[in-house]
């Protein structure tokens, strides 16, 4: 045996409380647990399990052992599946989820180039604007578009995106460009609805975030239904750059107010905490992230 099948068979002592019970867990034969916990006391010269005919208990030195090595040892035993999962083709069915537009944007290429190269996996994408739960949806991994308020989960961090205030020309040549963001209040914005309806827009202003109050005259729940309504110069708007990057490049609308935007805006991609990632999710993390890596944002 070595020295993990050692370790193992100790914990496996202290969670089922006695050697026999420890051995019917593990399916090893009583002899084999007992070789592994004189093997293990041997090597930190300590006893560590208390026997008796009837049960096994942890000693105090045992349990100290116990709370060190338990977190240690699940950490390994992760470490062994992620390296062993490499090895396989991706294969089966891999659950993600994200934005709307960005899934339609970013996503599905790289979901289109994962089945290309791929041909054993399956993939199901669900598409909301709201926070789902991973675990309802039964989703292996998601994308969010913002600061992680969810400590449960784990995250990897995917790239950033600017959030910008634009406007078509014509606008700004019957209303003039806003110097600063304080001048917004004179200006007609559209306001995008989102979860928590707020009229404010944020801003980086001497060095500190502030949010700044808007107001106008159309609102709309639509990213696309905004964007379009400030490309015909219904008035100013605010939102992520990806999202009108291409009305930005054929001059429907200007970026204004550039030198006071707030910090930009994290994406993630987030999984559930009781689970290592599937290797085929890790790979749709790895693509997506390279493929942020060279758009900008």
């Amino acid at each position: 045996m070595n020295r993990l099948d050692d370790i193992e068979a100790f914990l496996a002592i202290v969670e089922r409380g006695s050697l026999t019970a420890a051995a019917r867990h593990l399916r090893r034969s009583l002899q084999s647990i007992s070789r592994s916990l004189g093997a293990l006391e041997r090597g930190v010269a300590v006893e560590l399990v208390r026997r008796t005919t009837r049960s096994s208990q942890p000693t105090e030195a045992g349990l100290a052992f116990y709370r060190r090595v338990r977190p240690a040892f699940e950490e390994i035993a992760e470490a062994r599946r992620e390296a062993a999962s490499r090895q396989a083709e991706p294969s089966g069915l891999l659950r993600v989820g994200g934005p709307v537009m960005f899934a339609a944007s970013h996503m599905v290429p790289v979901i289109c180039d994962l089945a290309r190269s791929h041909p054993r996996l399956e993939i199901e994408l669900k598409t909301s604007d709201r926070e789902v739960d991973l675990v309802a949806e039964r989703l292996d991994l998601a994308v969010r578009i913002r600061a992680m308020r969810d400590s449960s989960l784990k995250a990897r961090r995917l790239a950033e995106l600017r959030a910008v205030v634009f406007g078509a020309p014509a606008y700004f040549a019957r209303h003039g460009r806003p110097a600063h963001p304080d001048e917004l209040a004179r200006h007609e914005c559209i306001i995008r609805l989102t979860e928590a309806q707020e009229e404010a827009w944020p801003f980086r202003i001497d060095g500190r975030r502030r949010m700044v109050k808007v107001k106008g005259r159309f609102r709309a729940d639509s990213v696309a239904a905004t964007n379009a309504a400030a490309a015909q110069g219904l008035g100013v708007a605010f939102g992520p750059l990806w999202q009108v990057r291409e009305l930005v490049d054929r001059g429907a609308v200007e970026i204004v107010l550039d030198d006071f935007e707030a910090a930009r805006v994290p994406i993630h991609a987030v999984w559930r905490p009781t689970r290592t990632p599937l290797a085929k999710a890790r790979l749709f993390a790895d693509l997506l992230a390279a493929r942020l890596r060279r758009h900008e944002l």
